[in-house]
């Protein structure tokens, strides 16, 4: 049978099911200590500001290396870099739970994040290889409603977990699941051999530099790098004018820089990258709230957290099909408006909210966030020509790691400025402030598609 045809649909719902256990797996676990991260840090005797580096080490190693991760998979099979990812991300899953001080836990995180990379850089393209060509949206679109589900719900999941055993549990718990997903992944992924074009070396130097280094100088922030942040910046402005440089000339490039030409794709791609930082300002940030302000437990941070995961997967699926009918530009322009909204009621939460006032209030922003998702990356999809659809769901992992990994740093900055101790300045309001302010950026960004240059059919 024809590869690029699909599966047959016994076959398939098999490799889907492998798909969804893969890539929720590993979208869970970036959120999955966030709740715990108090508790990490009294535990190890280290500052919050240096425990969010728990977090930032996972995301940093998935961003800077998913382009040339997803360039290999091109030349040596995608099932390949699925499956090493897969046996990395549960091997060192054991090193973190058994991890007693935060050096080892932050380098365990980090090479797991290089495993989470092989299975989120090649997930879009295997996903053209399950589906045949005619349900290819359909195929897309759940994997859409997978990641921004998973994305959500971890802080949930956590206090699951949280509410019967100790924080070491969250990353124990990834290895029979990761086992599980490894055996599926070999049983019922298709293989594909690969182009056998040359992998460039250069260029994956170059972007792992652009992208390491610009998050170097943001930690220098949060740290009180003054001056010395410009070294780092200014590497990474020179590591990207070179690799941008470098992809122009080759026949297969790493970033497809042609693809930002068309206005469609470039402003979905920053609307994307703005959204899911302010999501990531307020998912990293709250736990913090709900402890230091409010007076929470760990168990019930997470519980207060529900409701946003709970509104993501309600209005998903809706949004993903109402973007058939309607403009991009204007279905996420309203879900990023109300997103903001919620974000800002949060950072106006009374200094000892009940579990109903902080519920609405995350309903809202994940309604909003929900109503924005699909569509958005529906947009970036569907804007380029099909032979590029893997191309553009590498960039649009990446927008989406650069901006969760962007908007933990920029956590870790403003606790480094403001400090996490009970007041109207609490490093956490701030926080959900600014990320207010990022979602409604976003969704100025998004409205802007609404011209005729920009139009979700261009």
């Amino acid at each position: 049978m024809d590869a690029t045809d699909g599966l047959p649909p016994r076959e398939r719902r098999w490799a889907v099911f492998s798909l969804a256990l893969a890539i929720s797996l590993v979208v869970v676990d970036m959120a999955l200590s966030n709740v715990a991260l108090p508790t990490i840090a009294r535990d190890l005797g280290v500052s919050p500001s240096s425990s969010i580096w728990i977090v930032n080490a996972y995301q940093v190693a998935v961003t800077v290396s998913l382009l040339p991760l997803a360039a290999l998979g091109d030349i040596i099979g995608y099932r390949r870099i699925y499956v090493g990812g897969l046996i990395l991300f549960t091997a060192c899953a054991l090193i973190s739970a058994t991890a007693d001080s935060l050096p080892v836990l932050v380098a365990s995180r980090l090479v797991q994040g290089f495993g989470a990379a092989g299975v989120m850089s090649v997930n879009t393209a295997l996903v053209r290889f399950v589906y045949p060509r005619a349900k290819l949206g359909q195929g897309v679109g759940m994997n859409s409603l997978v990641v921004a589900t998973a994305s959500a719900a971890g802080p949930t999941i956590a206090a699951a977990v949280l509410s019967f055993t100790t924080w070491p549990w969250l990353f124990a718990i990834a290895i029979p699941f990761g086992l599980t997903a490894l055996l599926f992944a070999v049983l019922f992924l298709p293989g594909g051999s690969g182009s056998g074009h040359r992998f460039d070396i250069l260029s994956a130097v170059l972007s792992v530099a652009t992208l390491g280094l610009l998050l170097a100088a943001v930690d220098g922030l949060a740290h009180g790098g003054g001056v010395l942040v410009l070294l780092p910046l200014g590497g990474s402005a020179l590591a990207g004018w070179l690799f941008v440089r470098r992809q122009r000339g080759l026949p297969m490039p790493m970033l497809p820089v042609e693809l930002f030409a068309r206005p469609a794709f470039s402003l979905s791609v920053a609307t994307a990258i703005a959204a899911y930082m302010a999501q990531s300002l307020a998912i990293v940030s709250l736990p913090f709230y709900f402890i230091a302000v409010a007076g929470r437990t760990q168990v019930e941070a997470g519980l207060l957290m529900t409701a946003w995961p709970i509104a993501v997967a309600a209005v998903a699926p809706f949004s993903g099909r109402l973007a058939d009918r309607y403009p991009v530009g204007l279905l996420a322009g309203i879900g990023l408006a109300a997103m903001a909204s919620g974000l800002f009621l949060l950072a106006m939460l009374p200094p000892s909210p009940t579990a109903a006032d902080v519920a609405w209030r995350m309903a809202i922003c994940g309604l909003g966030f929900g109503f924005f998702q699909a569509p958005n990356n529906r947009a970036i999809l569907a804007s380029v020509p099909r032979e590029r659809s893997g191309a553009a769901g590498g960039v649009l992992s990446t927008s989406r790691l650069l901006g969760q990994t962007s908007g933990a740093a920029l956590v870790a900055v403003i606790f480094g400025i403001v400090g996490t101790q009970p007041g109207a300045g609490h490093g956490a309001v701030v926080a959900l402030a600014v990320g207010s302010c990022c979602a409604g950026l976003a969704a100025l960004v998004s409205l802007t598609r609404l011209g005729g240059f920009a139009r979700r059919g261009e």
